[in-house]
């Protein structure tokens, strides 16, 4: 039987029983599955040699009209190809799910940077499957449509070994695949879904005890935007624009602003907010105007927050790791790069973020970290704050929690496969196995109209002449991602690695130079 819809029956042959998405008997099996990873953690991930395997589900679950605003959404299924990286383990198997087949040459560029194993001993030992649908629905949802591809997924599985789901984001449509693969997913529990969106944040910092912007959250119709828009004004008369958040935003697409008129007094602001909130509401998405926005406010909620001002103000990012053992680690710090008219929409991450602040946006991390690990949350995620320089002092808010893996998930995981090195908490520095300092800038936006064409190929062609290309011996240099988008999008990723901050991203603007002249007309 085949899943249509996350609505639809699931058929457990395991069990002869059929069940429900979302009913009592998935939520009770789930938790039996997790409660089995606890176990499984504990005992065999420490283990290099152990018998596993990781099957990886890179599925962006999120709204699909606001995804649909990103260029090349479906190749950012392309991003946890990091984790191929796991197979560096000679006994670790990966299972790679995609929605369209993934360029061989890809993979082989993914295989040949792995220390101490052969690219052919790894390739035996990684499984590519794909749904060919290139539609623009969540690749989990894809999965669930296909019993056969379900089957096979689960007939992949090496006899004898222990087995857990890797996911970008994970919702109630994962937690349904994992039920009918039969294994637990090393990632937070949908039921606290709520936490991480924008209005969940807000509960989970006032927690906390760590500042975040004025606002009001859970916020669900036209009627309580307008009284929170008022309300904000007349609390702070000095504010010029607030910002909208939708609750399930992603990449910062999810925001719209709205700046305040001249007027004289809090009654009239109200009547004017009612008759021009359609005019002055600008969504940060292209191709995505106020009617639209408002219109997805209504089905998912959001919240009002005062846009943070400042000379001199930056958007540093905490991620953090909670293990199924309730173990808390702050694992990196970064310097988030923001673009667009209002400096809302990711581009991309300087690591480490800047001395001056790293180690107190890390302990606000932990703080929040705690509070989460207290409410049962697992796996990584990451806390975005504003920084605002007053004096010779920083102010830190908290904006959101991002309870997935991010754009700045994958850039530290290859930086760690590369090198075998490690975040150090005390320092906020990244340390090589040889304890050298590694610094990288990456982003998933590189984008170019003349870059259109260009094949995974015809880029590492490029690396390679150049010597662009990230070396084994110095632990530096460059590493694509999301390569797939390319050639129809003119849109890829780097991680640009080097012993200095100055010299990762000099690494950067050498490979644009580059890219630019080899493309030039």
């Amino acid at each position: 039987m085949e899943i249509r819809d996350t609505q639809a029956l699931l058929f457990d042959h395991s069990t002869d029983c059929i069940l429900t998405p979302g009913s009592p008997e998935e939520l009770m099996q789930f938790g039996k599955l997790q409660a089995e990873f606890n176990q499984q953690f504990e005992k065999f991930f420490p283990d290099n040699l152990a018998s596993k395997t990781i099957v990886v589900i890179p599925s962006l679950t999120l709204d699909a009209e606001v995804l649909s605003k990103i260029d090349g959404a479906m190749y950012y299924e392309e991003r946890l190809l990091c984790l191929l990286m796991l197979l560096r383990m000679p006994r670790a198997h990966v299972i790679y799910i995609s929605s369209m087949p993934i360029d061989p040459v890809i993979i082989d560029y993914y295989l040949h940077l792995l220390p101490g194993i052969t690219g052919f001993h790894a390739r035996e030992r990684l499984t590519l499957l794909s749904c060919n649908d290139a539609s623009n629905i969540p690749l989990t949802l894809k999965v669930l449509q296909r019993y056969r591809l379900v089957e096979r997924i689960k007939r992949s599985i090496p006899p004898g070994h222990v087995v857990h789901m890797a996911c970008f984001n994970t919702t109630d449509a994962e937690r349904t695949l994992a039920v009918r693969l039969g294994m637990p997913i090393y990632g937070c529990d949908p039921v606290l879904s709520y936490i991480g969106t924008k209005s969940g944040s807000r509960h989970a910092f006032l927690k906390a005890g760590v500042p975040m912007p004025p606002g009001v959250e859970d916020l669900k119709n036209t009627e309580e935007i307008i009284h929170a828009v008022v309300a904000l004004k007349e609390m702070y008369p000095h504010q010029q624009k607030v910002l909208l958040k939708l609750n399930d935003g992603f990449s910062g697409d999810g925001n719209a602003i709205i700046r305040y008129p001249s007027l004289p007094d809090k009654a009239s602001l109200e009547t004017w907010m009612h008759q021009n909130l359609h005019k002055v509401i600008i969504p940060v998405a292209n191709g995505m105007d106020a009617k639209q926005f408002l219109e997805k406010f209504h089905q998912m909620g959001g919240i009002v927050e005062a846009f943070v001002e400042g000379k001199v103000k930056c958007s540093p990012s905490v991620q953090c790791r909670i293990n199924p053992m309730g173990a808390v680690d702050v694992i990196s710090t970064h310097d988030q790069e923001l673009t667009g008219e209002h400096a809302q929409v990711f581009a991309g991450a300087h690591f480490p973020a800047n001395a001056e602040y790293r180690n107190e946006i890390a302990r606000l991390g932990m703080q929040v970290a705690l509070e989460l690990r207290d409410r049962g949350v697992t796996g990584r995620f990451s806390i975005d704050f504003v920084s605002v320089k007053e004096g010779t002092n920083w102010k830190h808010y908290a904006i959101e929690i991002n309870l997935r893996k991010g754009g700045t998930t994958h850039p530290f995981l290859m930086m760690q496969f590369l090198t075998n090195g490690n975040y150090n908490a005390v320092t906020g520095l990244f340390e090589t196995a040889n304890k050298q300092s590694r610094y990288y800038y990456a982003s998933d936006n590189v984008q170019r109209n003349s870059y259109k064409g260009l094949t995974a190929q015809d880029l590492i062609d490029i690396a390679m002449f150049h010597g662009l290309h990230f070396d084994g011996a110095t632990q530096k240099g460059v590493m694509f991602h999301m390569i797939g988008a390319l050639s129809q999008y003119g849109k890829m990723g780097m991680v640009c690695i080097g012993e200095s901050a100055e010299e990762a991203y000099l690494f950067y603007t050498k490979t644009i130079e580059i890219l630019d002249a080899e493309t030039a007309i």
